[in-house]
């Protein structure tokens, strides 16, 4: 979720961390490269005797890689980067250091972190495993020549899902779709409207919810999408998806933050200034990606390691040169005061987007991780919405049959 802009850090601005001696080796997926690039002189500077080097393979990839290597108990980094849709996995199925036993203390840097984030690093047990490094605060982007070709506001789309659907209506008539995918309506809705504490699929006690109220609704308002011709049909991260954006063909995307240094960097550049961000429809709040850094348990160098991960994830100017370097929004919560986010994006028509990504991100409730997250995503997701979008399954029977495959599955 990541692309390059270039910054130069002053070391002389940096929180010098003291590390032991020791080779560190940071294992991750790209954009991550790029903001290594920048930081790790600046950690080696204030650490004379430690050295980092980085091993970057795309993200899929990567997270294969770790599963073999946490199960074999070898081959792994000093420390690894995990993102938000592994996170519950790996961490209780062991593995990872504890972060929160008396070598690390963790938890004297909790209240540093937007607490949503923070909470998504913990086991079933209540520590910490995995320290949040940035965060996917949930915005629909929206084009503002698509607003004005139906004379609509921006506000009163976005009130309720109704009236989103009832935009996406007045917008058909101009061939233009509302979305690209109605895949990302239900999506959206399944990562928020949680209740504090419990997961996206399951209980606290481990028990399914993926037929509640909450899946049922999200699969009902993107079938109704679908019916009504009303998305593009056009899968993300495709080539088709890029040329949406970039004609105007789809009026909005609900994203994370993080799709910003896309659009302007890569996919539509050429379309600085026709873009505008907004809260997500019906006044929800949701996180979409994030990414973790953890410690295996098979690492030679874990306190250096742990120096490195400090200084990623609790310097605030590391984490602005995040932002700065690659678009990774922050995850600790005092950078936020920061003029970097009272500047107007250009590619946003001057609106101060920043601002809106931190209102976000101190609101999304706390999801807790849970080991079955993985397996369930992909029952739910790949297999019972597709099969509701694209063959026409009954939604009440898609669920039945997911709940089933899932309990099947993670036994």
């Amino acid at each position: 979720m990541y692309k390059q802009l270039i910054l130069g850090i002053s070391i002389a601005t940096m929180f010098a961390f003291t590390a032991q001696s020791g080779e560190l080796r940071f294992d991750g997926f790209p954009d991550l490269d790029s903001h290594l690039d920048k930081v790790i002189p600046v950690f080696e500077a204030n650490n004379k005797d430690s050295k980092v080097s980085y091993q970057m393979n795309n993200h899929g990839d990567h997270h294969k890689r770790l599963t073999t290597n946490l199960a074999t108990g070898a081959g792994a980094g000093d420390i690894v980067a995990v993102d938000i849709e592994y996170i519950g996995s790996f961490i209780n199925s062991g593995g990872f250091e504890n972060l929160s036993a008396p070598q690390y203390g963790a938890e004297q840097f909790k209240d540093l972190f937007v607490s949503y984030a923070w909470s998504q690093g913990k086991g079933t047990d209540g520590n910490q495993y995995g320290i949040p490094i940035d965060i996917g605060p949930g915005v629909m982007y929206y084009r503002r020549d698509s607003l004005a070709a139906v004379d609509a506001n921006i506000d009163e789309v976005i009130k309720d899902w109704d009236s989103y659907i009832e935009y996406g209506r007045q917008l058909k008539k101009k061939n233009i779709h509302l979305i690209a995918d109605a895949f990302d309506v239900a999506n959206i809705i399944i990562r928020t409207t949680v209740k504090e504490g419990e997961g996206l699929y399951f209980d606290q006690n481990g028990n399914s919810l993926i037929r509640s109220p909450r899946f049922v609704n999200a699969f009902k308002l993107a079938k109704t999408i679908r019916d009504e011709g009303l998305d593009a049909q056009i899968g993300s991260w495709s080539n088709e998806w890029y040329d949406a954006f970039k004609d105007g063909s789809v009026a909005t995307q609900l994203s994370g933050a993080w799709l910003l240094g896309h659009l302007q960097n890569w996919m539509a550049p050429d379309t600085a200034g026709l873009w505008g961000v907004s809260n997500l429809p019906d006044g929800i709040y949701g996180s979409w990606g994030g990414s973790f850094l953890a410690i295996p348990k098979q690492s030679k160098n874990k306190q250096e390691a742990w120096e490195f991960i400090k200084f990623l994830t609790t310097n605030k100017q590391t984490q602005i040169a995040a932002l700065t370097n690659i678009g990774a929004f922050p995850v600790l919560t005092q950078t936020y005061s920061d003029p970097i986010f009272e500047q107007p994006l250009e590619f946003l028509g001057g609106q101060k987007g920043r601002l809106l990504f931190a209102h976000v991100a101190q609101r999304v409730p706390a999801v807790a991780p849970m080991k079955g997250d993985l397996i369930a995503a992909d029952v739910v997701l790949n297999g019972a919405l597709r099969e509701v979008l694209n063959d026409g399954k009954d939604i009440e029977s898609a669920l039945k049959d997911a709940e089933r495959m899932i309990k099947r599955r993670v036994k």
